[in-house]
């Protein structure tokens, strides 16, 4: 059943409980990231392999996101700074324990392409962040891959 999350706005992200960070390099311009993150959301699932349907809704002001095992997430696009920042909180959700969730993408060039940060902002009761850092690895992997995935994407793209 979908729980209501606490509607948090874009501070969330630097003052949230617990905060998940990773980053990851790629060869790809800010700009050929960010389509992809923020103007291609139904092609999501070709790139980041947790997730298995990606949907924009409100007219794009929001999506609906099905990940593997049946979690989903309706969320609310809060940030669209082109080629540096896509950012989005979670309105519903039916995975458990969860009172707000904000995700966060930050683009930086540097020489050989793009620094991709990711930030997970969660509040949660205490024993479900304990559960979010037991699963950073995972989640980290799950980010490091995804983003893997995405770079050659994005270079096949390139060279079509």
């Amino acid at each position: 059943m979908a729980r209501r999350l606490s509607p948090v706005e874009l501070d969330f992200v630097e003052s949230a409980p617990l905060r998940l960070v990773f980053s990851a390099e790629v060869s790809a311009s800010p700009k050929a990231v960010y389509e992809a993150l923020a103007e291609d959301v139904e092609g999501l699932p070709s790139w980041f392999d947790a997730v298995t349907s990606a949907t924009p809704t409100h007219g794009g002001a929001g999506r609906e996101v099905r990940l593997r095992g049946g979690v989903f997430f309706a969320e609310t696009i809060l940030a669209t700074d082109p080629d540096e920042r896509y950012a989005y909180r979670v309105d519903r959700t039916n995975a458990p324990g969860l009172r707000a969730l904000l995700e966060e993408w930050r683009l930086t060039p540097n020489a050989s392409g793009t620094r991709v940060q990711w930030t997970f902002a969660v509040d949660a009761p205490a024993a479900m962040r304990v559960l979010l850092k037991l699963g950073r690895a995972g989640l980290g992997a799950s980010f490091r891959g995804a983003v893997r995935n995405l770079d050659r994407k994005l270079a096949r793209s390139a060279t079509q």
